[in-house]
């Protein structure tokens, strides 16, 4: 049974100190084999394309970065298309840190572009790969697999076979804490088709899967299923409304350049965050950032999203900061 914490539980605390999550008790055993504090900085959902100040949000989140010195940056898909037009920002990500790493969401193939680009331009070893970082294991997967049985229309949102038998190899000799990074769901709304055969490789392995990460979705939500934290990291810039709710939050000028833009509900500032994992507190602190609607926000619209949520408070133009030390305060949702 999956459950989500609700940000309506922890709201008049969650703007004082980070986001805390116990490491699950299963893998409390790594992760105090641990020598060291080791931190992540993530952005997700950039959508470079289709904003027209990308660039500055982008710059926001590595002039952050450059001061806070994490381990590795991971940026989480829907970040800019392999095009020559977006050159100065695939370069200035790359060279903000030795170890700047990518998942490929679904719309970093738009406009004609493939995953081979992306694995090209950017810089990546695989679609899918895995990086050792002070003694965790990173898996990053690609969501983007056609195939699935119960494919519906649209993007495609499925890890295939091979990907499945590569993910239960790596678990299988993995002797370390291990963080699996994707850019659609493995768990919570939006999951991937087949998010219950993924859940359940992971679940083979408790005692070292630490969480998984996504973007994809635009939400602020971390969801536990069978006690593995999922956690959606929000969009750096805006959430989707789509064409019923079309308006302008910006002049007309940079409408009529980007259009794509009033389809959403922009956040006034970049949405990032780092992820540090401290092996002698056993916790997971996740930093916030909270930001604003630029324009209307989606409640104002009359908006209301196709899938069911907890609380509306998800979608939020913030990365919750909370503080808690227990699993507490937990609410049920569908599983998967």
């Amino acid at each position: 049974m999956a459950k989500i914490y609700s940000r309506r539980s922890f709201l008049e605390n969650s703007m004082l100190a980070g986001f805390a999550l116990s490491i699950p008790t299963a893998a409390m055993a790594a992760v105090k084999s641990l020598g060291t504090t080791t931190s992540i900085g993530l952005i997700a959902d950039l959508h470079q394309d289709i904003m027209h100040d990308g660039a500055q949000r982008l710059y926001s989140f590595l002039h952050s970065m450059k001061k806070e010195k994490p381990d590795a940056l991971f940026q989480l898909g829907d970040f800019a298309y392999p095009a020559d037009k977006n050159k100065g920002v695939i370069e200035a990500y790359r060279n903000a840190h030795s170890k700047a790493y990518h998942v490929i969401g679904n719309h970093d193939t738009d406009n004609g572009h493939t995953i081979e680009e992306c694995i090209k331009v950017w810089g990546m070893p695989h679609r899918y790969y895995a990086v050792t970082l002070n003694g965790i294991l990173f898996l990053v997967l690609d969501g983007n697999d056609k195939g699935s049985p119960s494919y519906q229309g649209g993007y495609p949102s499925f890890i295939n076979a091979e990907q499945t038998s590569w993910l239960q190899q790596q678990l299988n000799a993995a002797n370390q804490p291990v963080i699996i990074l994707s850019h659609q769901p493995l768990g919570g709304v939006m999951a991937i088709d087949n998010a219950i055969e993924v859940q359940g490789i992971i679940n083979q392995h408790k005692e070292k899967v630490l969480l998984c990460i996504n973007g994809h979705t635009h939400l602020d939500a971390v969801y536990l299923v069978d006690d593995i934290p999922y956690v959606h990291i929000n969009s750096a810039s805006y959430f989707w409304v789509g064409g019923n709710f079309k308006h302008e939050s910006y002049d007309t000028d940079v409408h009529l350049q980007y259009p794509w833009i009033a389809s959403t509900c922009p956040y006034e500032s970049a949405l990032y965050t780092t992820l540090t994992i401290h092996p002698d507190k056993g916790q997971i602190r996740i930093a916030g950032r909270k930001s604003r609607w630029k324009g209307p926000s989606p409640a104002m619209l009359g908006y209301t999203p196709s899938y069911s949520l907890e609380t509306s408070s998800s979608i939020a133009p913030v990365i919750s900061k909370r503080s808690l030390k227990k699993l507490k305060g937990i609410n049920r949702v569908h599983h998967g």
